[in-house]
C-alpha cells in the first residue's frame, strides 16, 4: 500500500509541476518573444531567425521557474490530498508522516538535479547557440534600415537616413554614411563614404537600393575628398550584419569554461577577463548554477509542515499561506544573497550555508514532531 501511495503522490505532484511550469513559462516566454521583435523591426534579422532565437531562450525561462514551480506544486499536492481526506486514511492505517517527509525530500532531490542540469549545461549551451545564430545571421529585411526621418545605425559603421517615404514605396532625400566600409561595392578600406540621393527604391529581392540623382563623397586617409556624381546607381545591402552583440556573455559561457576562468593561468584566454569585476561576475554566475538548486530541498521541508496541520485549529486555513509566504521569502533571499556571493569567500559560504545548515535542523524538528506517530 505504501509504495502505491508513493507512486500516486509522485504522479499528482508531477501533474501539478508540469501544469505550473508550462503555464508560467508560456506567459513569460510570450512577453519575452514580443520584446525580441526588435530583432526584426530594428536589427533587420529574418523572421525565421527571430523564431529560432525565441525558442532557444525557453530553457533559460524554465530553469529560472523550477524552484517556484516546485513550491506551488508541492503545496497544491498536499492540499489536494488533505482536502480529499486521503492523508487521513493513510494516518489511520498506520503510515508515519515522516515517511511522506522522506518522499518529499527524495522528490526535491530529483527536481534539484533537474534544475542543476538545466542551469549548468542546457541553458548555457542553448544561449550560446542563440548568440551564434545572431552572429552568423545576415541582414535580410533592408526596408528596416530605411525609416522615415530617423537615423538608423543598425549596421555597425553604417548610418542611413531617409527624409520621406512615399506611398508607392520610393524614398526621397536619402543620406548614407559608411564609416566601416560596409558597402563593399561602393566603399573601400580606410575610406569614409557619404552618399546623397534625391530619390531611391528597393529592388524586389530586397537586396539592392537603387539611387537616382546624387553623389558619392569619399574621404581617404590623406583627408582628400573625392566626389563622384551619378544619375543612377545601385547599392548592394545583402550580406550585411547587424551590430547585435555577438560575443558570448557570462551566462552563455559553458560552466567548465567559467570554472577555468577562475584559474589565474587561464585569464588571458578568450572570454576570460582579468578584471576583478569580471571575476566577481563569474563567481556569482557559478553560484547561481550550483547554489540555487540546493534551496529546493529546503523548500520541500518547509512545505512538509503542512502535514502537521489540524482542521480543528483556527489557524489551519491560514497555514498554506504562511508556509507559502515563508518559502517564497527564502527564494527571494536566495536571489538576493547570490548577487553578493561573488564579493568574498565569506559571502559565498553564507550563501551555501543557509540551505545546508537549515535543512537538517528543519528535518530534525519534523522528526521530533512525528515521533509519536505509529511507525509502519
Amino acid at each position: 500500500m505504501k509504495n502505491r501511495f508513493y507512486a500516486y503522490f509522485f504522479s499528482e505532484f508531477l501533474r501539478y509541476f508540469l501544469i505550473v511550469i508550462f503555464a508560467t513559462t508560456a506567459i513569460i516566454w510570450t512577453i519575452q518573444a514580443v520584446n525580441f521583435l526588435d530583432l526584426v523591426t530594428d536589427d533587420g534579422h529574418a523572421f525565421r531567425t527571430y523564431l529560432y532565437y525565441s525558442f532557444l531562450t525557453l530553457p533559460k525561462v524554465i530553469g529560472k521557474l523550477i524552484p517556484f514551480a516546485f513550491l506551488i506544486s508541492a503545496i497544491l499536492t498536499v492540499i489536494k490530498l488533505e482536502k480529499d481526506n486521503e492523508l487521513i486514511v493513510l494516518w489511520t492505517s498506520g503510515l508515519n508522516k515522516i515517511h511522506l517527509v522522506n518522499l518529499m525530500f527524495r522528490i526535491s532531490l530529483i527536481i534539484m538535479t533537474f534544475q542543476m542540469i538545466m542551469t549548468c549545461f542546457v541553458v548555457p549551451d542553448t544561449l550560446n547557440i542563440s548568440r551564434s545564430l545572431l552572429k552568423n545571421s545576415k541582414l535580410q529585411f533592408i526596408p528596416s534600415l530605411l525609416k522615415e526621418k530617423k537615423f538608423n545605425d543598425t549596421v555597425r559603421g553604417l548610418t542611413v537616413f531617409v527624409n520621406k517615404k512615399n506611398a508607392d514605396g520610393t524614398f526621397e532625400n536619402i543620406f548614407i554614411l559608411d564609416e566601416g566600409a560596409s558597402l563593399t561595392n561602393i566603399s573601400s578600406g580606410g575610406d569614409t563614404t557619404t552618399i546623397f540621393a534625391r530619390r531611391g527604391w528597393i529592388t524586389e529581392d530586397e537586396n539592392n537600393l537603387i539611387l537616382i540623382n546624387g553623389n558619392i563623397q569619399k574621404t581617404g586617409d590623406n583627408k582628400i575628398v573625392t566626389i563622384i556624381k551619378f544619375e543612377k546607381t545601385s547599392i548592394n545591402f545583402s550580406g550585411l550584419s547587424t551590430k547585435t552583440i555577438s560575443e558570448p556573455k557570462i551566462q552563455e559561457t559553458p560552466t567548465i569554461d567559467l570554472i577555468k576562468c577562475l584559474d589565474k593561468s587561464n585569464r588571458y584566454k578568450q572570454n576570460c577577463n582579468r578584471t576583478s569585476e569580471y571575476q566577481k561576475d563569474i563567481k556569482i554566475e557559478i553560484n547561481k548554477r550550483f547554489g540555487m538548486p540546493i534551496y529546493i530541498p529546503l523548500i520541500a521541508m518547509i512545505i512538509c509542515f503542512l502535514l502537521t496541520s489540524r482542521k480543528d485549529k483556527k489557524i489551519y486555513e491560514y497555514n498554506k499561506y504562511i508556509y507559502f509566504i515563508l518559502s517564497f521569502i527564502i527564494l527571494v533571499v536566495s536571489e538576493i544573497t547570490v548577487r553578493y556571493s561573488g564579493f568574498s569567500l565569506n559571502y559565498t559560504l553564507i550563501y551555501y550555508l543557509i540551505p545546508i545548515s537549515l535543512l537538517p535542523l528543519i528535518y530534525f524538528i519534523l522528526l521530533r514532531t512525528f515521533k509519536y506517530e505509529n511507525l509502519n
